[in-house]
């Protein structure tokens, strides 16, 4: 197990692209037929958001009503990592799980591969829904996707749930050198580290094999001409200068295999709160469902209760 700051790398690491914009953009336009047509397809059927760059972001949606919940999933994964969320979501809310550029069925005709960018793939998505409000749901890097997508939806946005991510808020960013350390075993050999990786740094001693295996083999595929650059990116972001255009209630459910610093974080997120689910790995979402989906659950409707009516 990775000790102390290494252990908060690796989850910021795996959080689990510049932007086209470094500001805030402008609230959402207003909805349009494909918005409009959006919510009237077969539920759960494949949809695509066409970008300014070209990129195809591939989403489905399923079940109706408000808000909207947006699940964002983490480095080198897909959709697919919120599968076990979507049967007590969906009978309850709208609810979008999207693929990030270069993952899953998303295309990969791209070259930067920033937070910033990652966070209008969401945006472009979150324009097409009926939904009048959001709720955005990042595990891992798509913590920090789900701030940067904040920034560009505007005041539809009415709280943000991260998964196993942003511990490392407060913290000075890291410096070139060591985010090329970190960086050289992927690129070397970008199967072998990752596999390595995963098993030994993201999952508890006894957590189940079948799951370890699983996301380890599956994480080594994401292209290294994705995933490498995307890593860069994250373990280069300066959350410092995201979390000013931030002004809506973020809160977390975490593993604890890396400490959560709640006071740390609440000084430059005044109304972060996390829960702590004991004896977890960083893919806590799919390891322990039965405790994490009430969590989740009592946070939306907090988040829904504080918003502004």
């Amino acid at each position: 197990m990775v000790p102390g700051r290494l252990i908060i790398v690796a989850a910021l690491l795996i959080l689990s692209a510049c932007s086209k914009s470094n500001g805030p953009a402008a609230e959402a336009p207003a909805l349009t037929k494909d918005a409009s047509s959006a919510g009237a397809s077969v539920e759960g059927a494949p949809q695509i958001a066409t970008e300014a760059d070209g990129s195809h972001i591939e989403y489905r949606l399923y079940g109706h009503g408000e808000p909207a919940i947006v699940l964002i999933h983490g480095w080198a994964t897909d959709a697919n990592y919120w599968n076990a969320q979507l049967p007590v979501l969906k009978p309850r809310y709208s609810v979008v799980a999207l693929d990030l550029a270069g993952h899953g069925a998303s295309s990969r005709n791209r070259t930067d591969w920033s937070m910033g960018n990652y966070g209008e793939d969401v945006a472009s998505v979150v324009r097409r829904l009926p939904a009048q409000h959001v709720i955005l749901v990042g595990h891992s890097m798509g913590g920090t996707v789900a701030l940067e997508a904040t920034r560009r939806i505007g005041d539809r946005v009415i709280g943000i749930i991260v998964v196993d991510a942003l511990k490392s808020v407060g913290l000075p960013p890291l410096g070139q050198r060591e985010i090329e350390i970190r960086l050289a075993p992927f690129r070397s050999d970008f199967v072998g580290q990752t596999r390595k990786y995963v098993t030994e740094s993201l999952f508890e001693k006894g957590a189940d094999p079948v799951l370890v295996q699983k996301v380890a083999y599956d994480m080594s595929l994401e292209p290294p001409e994705v995933a490498v650059p995307s890593m860069q990116a994250l373990l280069g972001m300066n959350l410092a200068s995201v979390l000013p255009d931030i002004h809506v209630p973020v809160m977390a459910i975490n593993s604890d295999l890396a400490p959560t610093d709640e006071a740390r974080i609440r000084k430059s997120l005044p109304d972060f709160k996390a829960d702590v689910l004991p004896h977890t790995g960083h893919f806590l979402m799919m390891e322990v469902p039965q405790q994490f989906n009430p969590i989740l659950l009592r946070d939306i409707e907090t988040l829904v209760a504080k918003a502004p009516h």
